[in-house]
């Protein structure tokens, strides 16, 4: 039987209903006595953390998660982390940078309603999860949620309220969970190999904008003085506007000199950027030192520059780090 550490962080699996609305409240351990068909499988050994909406939950909280998973890595066969659905699929690409190679399995998961709640998912959620960690050959960061185990790098939030809240991003989902028939679609471990590594920093300095008609291309000059990565979040395969007074192209060339490091994402959720295909992207790209997410996702982008730059702001260093395929992050690069 696996021996589980449970880390409970909030989020409305653990809520209850108060005056101002629900808010986390429930401790881990009577999250898993809704579940007790649970102890037939595993052993889970339970962790407060944090107790948190994940709306409110910031770059040193997965500092603190990660800490957490390190300090009992060896005593346990794998993590389970409770957390909010807001976030999950930052946490999920934050993990996936800060804990890489692991030979163990890491899950994170949630609920769109209350455990508590009479319509829940919270008791098929936490039971996939387990049944998860639980199985042979599972390792790596995963997000577990509406039956499916979807890679931490690929995770995004597609519903507000459904139970089938996220979605696999230019990737196949990593597995079916249907009780306890577990029907895998990917490779059990993304990154086996090597010896499990552990990152405790992350970058906060890093700005996704998200570009519209009419913008003005001054928001960079705010955004350059108090950011050190900016994620352009543009239209299409990718594309930076250069009409008129509205150029900014010329802006790119004052931020990129200042030795801000710029990525160009696209809005469009499926089949990622191919910022070269046009003139409004290959200006981009071949006149300054500009990167492309391609297929990643805006969570996994956001958070592989936070990585990269907490270690270094050397473009070339972060270009080819950021370019390095890590736990089936990216899959067209340069």
């Amino acid at each position: 039987m696996k021996k589980l550490l449970m880390l409970a962080a909030g989020g409305t699996i653990a809520s209850r209903r108060t005056s101002q609305g629900l808010a986390p409240d429930m401790p881990p351990e009577e999250l898993l006595a809704m579940i007790p068909e649970y102890q037939e499988f595993c052993q889970v050994d339970t962790r407060q953390v944090l107790h948190m909406d994940s709306t409110n939950l910031q770059p040193e909280h997965w500092t603190m998660l990660v800490e957490q998973v390190e300090a009992s890595y060896e005593e346990y066969d794998g993590f389970l982390i409770t957390h909010g659905t807001d976030t999950m699929a930052y946490t999920a690409a934050a993990l996936s940078y800060m804990i890489q190679k692991p030979d163990k399995p890491v899950v994170i998961t949630g609920a769109q309603k209350p455990i508590e709640s009479a319509l829940t998912d919270g008791k098929k959620n936490l039971l996939d999860s387990l049944r998860f960690l639980c199985a042979e050959g599972s390792c790596g960061v995963f997000l577990v949620f509406g039956g499916k185990a979807i890679l931490g790098t690929r995770a995004r939030k597609v519903r507000s309220k459904s139970f089938g809240a996220f979605e696999s991003i230019n990737y196949p989902e990593a597995a079916f969970i249907d009780d306890a028939r577990i029907v895998r679609y990917t490779e059990h471990c993304p990154d086996a190999g090597g010896s499990v590594r552990f990152y405790h920093e992350m970058n906060p300095r890093i700005f996704l904008l998200k570009l519209i008609p009419g913008m003005a291309p001054e928001v960079l000059d705010y955004v350059a003085v108090h950011y050190d990565g900016i994620i352009l979040e543009s239209y299409g395969v990718g594309g930076i506007p250069f009409y008129d007074e509205r150029n900014f192209l010329e802006k790119l060339a004052d931020v990129t000199r200042q030795g801000k490091l710029v990525v160009i994402a696209t809005q469009v959720l499926h089949e990622g950027s191919d910022a070269g295909l046009y003139e409004v992207g290959h200006r981009a790209l071949s006149g300054y030192h500009v990167l492309q997410a391609y297929d990643m996702t805006v969570e996994a982008a956001v958070t592989k520059l936070m990585w990269l730059t907490a270690q270094t702001k050397d473009f070339t260093a972060v270009r080819d780090g950021f370019y390095t395929k890590i736990h089936q992050d990216i899959l067209i690069r340069e």
